[in-house]
């Protein structure tokens, strides 16, 4: 039943729409919408539509940015040798936020999951192979999440890596098993870091 006119559910109705937003919570943000001066609701709604026209891939790690590489890629301080595979875009940050690694990044963007019909092409593999070739990469580190699609990611990546004569090696286990990266502490992170074992 709508209780306050087409407007409103329409807002509420694409609120809910986001990723962990029930219709409680919707409700709570299209009214703190509403109730915001409207130079403020302009401002955001103009960052939503900026931010969909002009954000991309980088072109080397597939990362959310808005330029041709992102910062961490185009940054001369970076170790390019060594790549850190990861998921998403949030385990790079939760990584950054340790302030332990120095090398460069690769988004995945998913993990291998046959039940839901993630496949390897789903992903950005094929885009890690042509950096693997290219590149005077050292070491792989595989920091994938500790689950089952995860594990299934890495072990795939391992074995296709392998033969290109780079070291490979996995994030230590103190990530906890079916944790999700953008959720470990700090402290947590560097131990898997430093613990890494060579696959």
């Amino acid at each position: 039943m709508d209780y306050f006119g087409n407007q409103i559910g329409k807002l509420i109705e694409e609120l809910s729409r986001l990723p962990g937003v029930g219709i409680k919570t919707a409700q709570r943000l299209a009214f703190h919408i509403i109730n915001m001066p409207a130079e403020q609701a302009e401002r955001l709604s103009s960052s939503i539509v900026e931010a969909k026209k002009h954000i991309k891939y980088c072109s080397k790690c597939c990362t959310l940015t808005d330029s041709e590489l992102c910062p961490i890629c185009s940054s001369p301080k970076r170790d390019k040798n060594t790549i850190m595979v990861v998921e998403d875009p949030r385990d790079m940050a939760a990584y950054e936020k340790t302030k332990q690694y120095k090398g460069v990044y690769h988004i995945l963007h998913g993990a291998i999951s046959p039940m839901l019909g993630i496949g390897p092409s789903d992903l950005k593999i094929k885009e890690l192979l042509a950096r693997l070739s290219s590149n005077d990469i050292e070491e792989v580190i595989l920091a994938t999440n500790s689950t089952v699609e995860g594990e299934a990611t890495a072990m795939y990546l391992s074995k296709i890596i392998k033969p290109l004569d780079i070291k490979v090696s996995r994030i230590a286990n103190g990530v906890p098993i079916g944790g999700d990266l953008e959720y470990v502490d700090e402290i947590t992170l560097s131990r898997a870091l430093e613990g890494r074992i060579e696959l």
